[in-house]
């Protein structure tokens, strides 16, 4: 039992590190490596190993598209162990094209998935019986639609016959040509944008004229932006000053409608000054045609304070000292009379 659990490598358990690089030969096992059906893998036998699957291809600019063939592949089988070929530069520029990222960065792009538990670099662009064989793979994983390549119209037609191809779908919508293809279309775009971030014109390959152009087109850009910001500040501080008006004027309506209502509940026809009024007039109606009464006594007059008197003036003295005058003719004469007696005593 302890000889079976070194015989082959294990998948992964954790993601804390990337996936290891094959070597000339991936996979020591000393016990038989027996040719497995489809249907025997699925049904997870043999149980002593995992099943061998295969995926290759050049995944430049590596895309969700790579990703979900491979978690497709991953998948397969209840317990598989995923080896992803990735040919080099001087075949996918032979045969395909030339491609973005060196073999060096797509190597590394693929440790880096989740679903690879080995990378065997400088894959073979045609799958032999004998490379199969030295890397002990069970089964090879790849879209279904025949790939022409190298003089052939199939690439997997072989692999198809001996009944080791399983197929995955491909993700419509996403291809390393569909993001080629959107560059190459947006160019000017994509220049402007590494001019701005500080790559320079000799880097990006692009002439002294189309620099300053993509320069200048930079500038404006950025003055629309300015000029939009401050539309769009305009308008908010529009709408702040139409909103805050449109509260002052509803307050003012309210306000308004409030003072009409106090008005006339004070002065309409019903309203509380007319009642006020009416009662005021009836009153005082009343108290003009109802007869006084006579007073019983005069009201008393209220005594000053007393003060201290002042010395007579000489007017008042000499008033003092005259006589009053005679009630009748007859005292009239005694008063003369006595004033001459008066007169002659002095004498």
């Amino acid at each position: 039992m302890e000889e079976l659990e070194h015989t082959c490598p294990h998948p992964r358990t954790t993601l804390t590190e990337p996936a290891i690089f094959a070597r000339e030969t991936s996979c020591d096992c000393r016990a038989p490596h027996e040719k497995l059906t489809i249907a025997q893998a699925r049904r997870g036998t043999p149980v002593d190993r995992p099943v061998r699957v295969y995926a290759d291809g050049i995944f430049d600019l590596f895309h969700s598209g790579h990703a979900r063939a491979l978690m497709q592949a991953k998948n397969l089988f209840p317990n598989t162990y995923l080896i992803v070929g990735v040919c080099s530069d001087e075949l996918t520029h032979k045969y395909k094209g030339f491609t973005v990222m060196t073999e060096l960065e797509r190597y590394e792009a693929l440790r880096h998935c989740r679903y690879v538990d080995e990378v065997l670099r400088d894959a073979p662009w045609t799958l032999t019986p004998e490379f199969l064989e030295t890397h002990k793979i069970d089964f090879v994983a790849h879209d279904d639609i025949p790939y022409s390549s190298a003089g052939s119209e199939d690439v997997y037609k072989h692999i198809k016959e001996a009944g080791m191809f399983v197929p995955t779908q491909r993700t419509e919508g996403i291809s390393t040509s569909d993001i080629i293809t959107r560059i190459v279309r947006d160019y000017d775009v994509y220049a402007r944008r590494n001019l701005q971030r500080g790559y320079t014109a000799k880097e990006l390959n692009v002439s002294y004229i189309n620099e300053k152009k993509y320069r200048l087109q930079n500038q404006v850009d950025r003055m629309k932006e300015k000029v939009r910001t401050v539309e769009e500040k305009s308008k908010h501080f529009v709408y702040r000053v139409e909103e805050k008006s449109h509260d002052l004027i509803q307050k003012w309506e309210e306000k308004s409608r409030e003072f009409i209502g106090n008005f006339l509940e004070l002065f309409g026809p019903d309203g509380t000054w007319k009642q006020v009024f009416q009662e005021r007039s009836g009153r005082m109606l009343s108290y003009a045609l109802s007869p006084r009464e006579s007073p019983c006594s005069s009201p008393p007059h209220e005594l000053s304070p007393v003060r201290s008197p002042s010395p007579p003036s000489p007017i008042a003295r000499w008033h003092a000292a005259r006589p009053s005058p005679p009630a009748s003719p007859k005292g009239a004469t005694a008063s003369i009379s006595s004033m001459s007696e008066g007169d002659e005593d002095e004498k």
